[in-house]
């Protein structure tokens, strides 16, 4: 049972006391205690100790209190409320049942005369449509494929430390079913029979869900998440829970830390650490990660991969860990924009036990018109991807986004942080937080997240508000091309909900390589942004760039890294002798 450990305050007083000087006066640090403790006491936040005390009010000092002040500056001049309302309004009406309506789904490409490669490894890096064909045509059973994916997982995971549970029962029966139903003349759709992994923060009846942290790796959470009640009515079969970051945070978790594939001396970051690298790594053909502040963007650009950040309120959360319920977004990483746009169209819709879901009309992105578009492009955009679309026929500008609410980054911090306290409130309180992977992380954040007061919580919102009308107004392009990593626009696409596609266009060399020779490479991105609910533009501009490069059909060279080059610190690659079914890894 967690005992905090006794505040200065309540110590006896003592001349043994060191915190006593020879006169018997008290130190300093005692006197702050105190008048920090009184105020912990309004807060009934009287559980944390003086060192934590301490540590929040430096914190609130350097960080906390600026944004406040910020943000009151942006809306809080003048009275009444009549302007800059906040984005978390209150919606009256009362919804028992789904609403059930005619989808209007996208029209995916056709395509024949697809082979099966002799090397299984060829196999593990096809396309979900080339699976797909592979399967309708009988030259590969769903059943195979699970055996060959679950081969790739056992046998690279010691390295990149990257699936939590495998899940090699429920495999095997989802894909048995697949080819059953395939025989009887039944096809769920372009998933069906198709492998892939979750996140593991969605929830898998009877597997565990952990949340990647050590408080709760042994969770089992009897509930059927939205996404994944979505996943298995379209055929698609569930290989493992992939690695997320403690509570969703970066790419540390109870297991270990989820590596890059591309150069596995550095580390995924972010959450979405297990989806991104195994998709990278050709473990699975697809997944399914989150993001809430990068956790999709950052991984995905790291490890060389497709994804799609959708507008927030396109795929329901319900059975998912909340960090923030107006920032939590669910996505595919992919082999290619195409697979994006087709894991999308499955998981997309208004689930009734998300109140911030929706039905979006997105159109068909197969049938984009790209010539017809507008699209700019930032000072860091990747020129290569704005000449390739210039050259198929898109009207490519010069562009800025232009906002003057310069706290953007506060206020995302503000929402995530105090939104996540409320969800962890219990884990705090209880002392919990002191057993989290990386105490730099959740812990020190929620801590002063417990001082920030409500009214300046709301102003936040507030900002929010005017931010989202800003680029709203300044967003008079139909998309436009730019860094899919840098910290402010991760901040303000996730604040105000817009979509950004993961683009890889291409290599670089490592840093400090252990030789001239070695094939490790630092991967090159860059972000197509598409204003909210236009997911389809970003996907279009991308499916057009791909068509006529290869950068996202690369392998990263976990096998051979290249003469004289060693893998760092994990052991080498090799297939456990024994892996049970079912059990964390």
């Amino acid at each position: 049972m967690f005992q905090n450990v006794p505040s200065l305050s309540r110590t006896i007083l003592s001349s043994a006391n060191p915190e006593f000087s020879r006169h018997g006066k008290r130190s300093k640090k005692m006197d702050a205690a105190v008048g920090l403790e009184r105020g912990f006491s309004m807060l009934d936040a009287e559980f944390f100790n003086d060192s934590k005390m301490l540590e929040i009010e430096k914190g609130a000092k350097e960080l906390t209190i600026p944004i406040i002040k910020d943000n009151r500056k942006i809306v809080a001049t003048t009275n009444g409320g009549l302007k800059y309302p906040s984005p978390l309004v209150f919606n009256s009406e009362w919804k028992h049942k789904e609403m059930h309506y005619a989808a209007k789904r996208f029209s995916y490409p056709s395509i024949s005369s697809v082979t099966r490669p002799e090397n299984e490894e060829d196999i593990a890096f096809m396309t979900i449509l080339e699976l797909g064909q592979l399967i309708r045509t009988k030259q590969i059973s769903s059943e195979e494929l699970v055996g060959i994916f679950l081969k790739r997982l056992k046998r690279y995971n010691p390295v990149l430390e990257a699936v939590i549970t495998i899940t090699e029962d429920l495999a095997y029966k989802q894909a048995k079913h697949a080819d059953q139903l395939l025989a009887q003349g039944v096809d769920l759709g372009p998933l069906h029979g198709i492998p892939y992994g979750l996140k593991d923060i969605i929830a898998v009846p009877e597997y565990k869900t952990t949340w990647g942290s050590t408080t709760f790796k042994d969770q089992v959470l009897d509930i059927e998440a939205w996404v994944y009640k979505r996943l298995k009515s379209a055929g698609a079969v569930l290989l493992g829970k992939l690695v997320t970051g403690s509570l969703a945070y970066d790419d540390i978790w109870f297991g270990g830390r989820t590596r890059n594939p591309w150069n596995i001396e550095e580390f995924t970051t972010g959450s979405s650490a297990g989806p991104a690298a195994c998709t990278s790594a050709g473990m699975v053909p697809f997944a399914i990660g989150s993001e809430t502040a990068g956790s999709i963007t950052y991984p995905a650009a790291r490890c060389g991969v497709t994804a799609l950040r959708p507008t927030f309120g396109t795929v329901g959360r319900t059975g998912v860990l909340s960090l923030s319920e107006s920032l939590d977004k669910l996505g595919p990483l992919c082999r290619s924009a195409v697979d994006c746009a087709i894991v999308l169209d499955v998981i997309r819709g208004k689930d009734p036990d998300d109140p911030s879901s929706r039905k979006i009309n997105l159109d068909d992105p197969f049938s984009v018109d790209i010539t017809k578009l507008t699209v700019g492009y930032l000072e860091d955009a990747e020129m290569e991807v704005v000449d390739v679309l210039k050259s198929k026929g898109v009207n490519m500008v010069p562009f800025k986004l232009n906002y003057t609410v310069e706290s953007a980054q506060g206020i995302l911090n503000f929402t995530m942080d105090v939104d996540m306290l409320a969800h962890f409130d219990t884990w705090q309180r209880s002392g919990q937080d002191d057993e989290f992977e990386a105490q730099d992380q959740w812990p020190t954040e929620l801590r002063r997240a417990r001082v920030i007061p409500a009214v300046d919580y709301i102003q936040s919102q507030r900002a929010r508000g005017k931010l989202i009308q800003e680029v709203k107004e300044s967003f008079t392009v139909d998309a436009f091309v730019g860094n899919v990593t840098d910290w402010e626009k991760v901040c303000v696409g996730n604040l105000v909900g817009m979509p950004v596609m993961v683009v890889p266009v291409g290599f670089e060399k490592i840093k400090d390589p252990p030789t001239n020779e070695t094939r490790r490479r630092s991967t090159v991105t860059t972000g197509i942004y598409a204003p909210p609910d236009h997911d389809h533009i970003a996907l279009a501009l991308t499916m057009a760039y791909q068509s006529v490069t290869n950068h996202h059909k690369q392998r990263p060279p976990i096998d051979n890294l290249g003469p004289e080059d060693a893998i760092p610190n994990p052991p080498k690659v090799a297939i456990p002798p024994r892996v049970l079914k079912g059990v964390v890894l």
